[in-house]
């Protein structure tokens, strides 16, 4: 039967080299899960991979929206979805590569809290006031009741700021309090490249060090102008935030790359704490992060 293999863990650890070696020894298609590279026109601040670079194997999710939209993890689950089904279908092995921890278990997973029945009443409800009063409205009701979920759930992501609100009506607690279900709709392994941490930001450093050269600000300055306002969800990314706040106070690119490299660490971090629970994991060193490897988890 055919697998899933899911290539997770922290910001420039290495896992689109490796699921590259990966797609070309299992006959594997990639889908990218990274809530920045669905972008078109940021490129440099993503990291992402040109079309040389992508050696000729498909990747899927890349470049799919436009600066000026919001894109949720359900739209994300709703055009990932199809894809990895289609592959296995196909016999192909399909290959999600990514950071964000939500869209990738937005794919393994058929519901997460699904041992609570949904509400017709209550979550008609919610998108009547979505509807009427604007997401922001029940995103900010959400924060109100749980939180720690709302902290997870950007505010375009109605569908499950709604699932949340129904979840607290229902049960009378927070969503964030209760267990999850986890019901994995596909066989899977999933693997990261673990390295030490100053190891890690030594690379981090680096790969923010090369975006800067490579004409990050400009990357910036340029969707600022072309219509891009600095609160659109696509500038909340690192890299992209920063900077587009550094341009309004004036700061120098030395400020503005510091803090890039600061807040890509502790993301780094989030990023680990998050996968260190994936089921199925197994974390690589970086001397052991091959094809090879990765062949005798299948």
């Amino acid at each position: 039967m055919a697998k899933v293999l899911v290539i997770c863990g922290a910001t420039a650890s290495g896992k689109t080299a490796l699921s590259l070696a990966c797609a070309r020894r299992f006959n594997g298609e990639i889908i990218s899960a990274d809530s920045m590279l669905v972008y078109r026109g940021l490129d440099i601040g993503t990291a992402k991979p040109s079309q040389e670079e992508r050696g000729g194997i498909p990747h899927y999710m890349i470049d799919v929206v436009e600066p000026t939209k919001g894109f949720s993890v359900s739209e994300y689950e709703a055009a990932a979805l199809p894809i990895v089904e289609r592959l296995l279908a196909e016999g192909k092995t399909p290959i999600i590569c990514g950071g964000t921890g939500f869209y990738i278990n937005a794919l393994l997973y058929k519901s997460q809290f699904g041992n609570v029945g949904a509400n017709e009443e209550i979550r008609a409800k919610y998108e009547a006031l979505a509807e009427e009063k604007g997401k922001e409205y029940v995103h900010a009701l959400l924060r109100e009741k749980d939180p720690i979920s709302a902290e997870k759930l950007h505010f375009n992501d109605v569908k499950r700021v709604i699932r949340a609100l129904e979840i607290y009506e229902v049960t009378g607690k927070a969503k964030s309090l209760q267990a999850d279900t986890l019901t994995p709709r596909f066989d899977f392994t999933a693997v990261s490249i673990g390295y030490p941490r100053e190891e890690l930001y030594t690379r981090i450093n680096l790969r923010v060090d090369e975006m800067f050269a490579q004409g990050l600000v400009d990357e910036v300055k340029a969707l600022l102008n072309g219509g891009v306002d600095e609160s659109m969800q696509c500038m909340q990314g690192i890299g992209y935030k920063e900077i587009a706040e550094g341009i309004k106070i004036g700061a120098t690119e030395e400020e503005m790359k510091e803090l890039v490299k600061k807040n890509t660490r502790n993301y780094a971090k989030r990023q680990e704490t998050f996968f260190k629970r994936m089921q199925n994991h197994t974390v690589l060193s970086p001397q052991n992060a091959t094809a090879d490897t990765v062949a005798s988890l299948l």
